[in-house]
């Protein structure tokens, strides 16, 4: 596993339970601040294996990325279940509930 995949892994089980972080602050805090499509593909690729706690990275804007309905709506309810309320825009507050 190259060093910054296993960086990215780790900051994304750290992130704690009522808040979030984005995929830009995951990368840079993993030492490569432009790989925030990386991050993506990790949580795509690893989030089973490793038992990420994908739901809580969102995008820049504080909204939820998933395309499809079936797994914007899981995530939204596990947000919403650790107490992250969502606006009627579809955004979280982020000055708010990031890491």
């Amino acid at each position: 596993m190259q060093p910054f995949t296993a960086r990215v892994i780790e900051i994304i089980q750290s992130i704690p339970e009522g808040k979030v972080m984005t995929y830009g602050q995951v990368a840079a805090l993993a030492g490569s601040p432009r790989a925030a499509r990386q991050v993506v593909r990790i949580l795509h690729s690893m989030s089973e294996k490793y038992n990420l706690p994908w739901h809580r990275v969102v995008n820049k804007q504080g909204e939820i990325s998933m395309s499809d309905e079936w797994h914007r709506s899981l995530q939204q309810s596990l947000l919403e279940s650790e107490g992250i309320e969502l606006h009627l825009s579809e955004r979280i507050d982020l000055t708010r509930y990031q890491a």
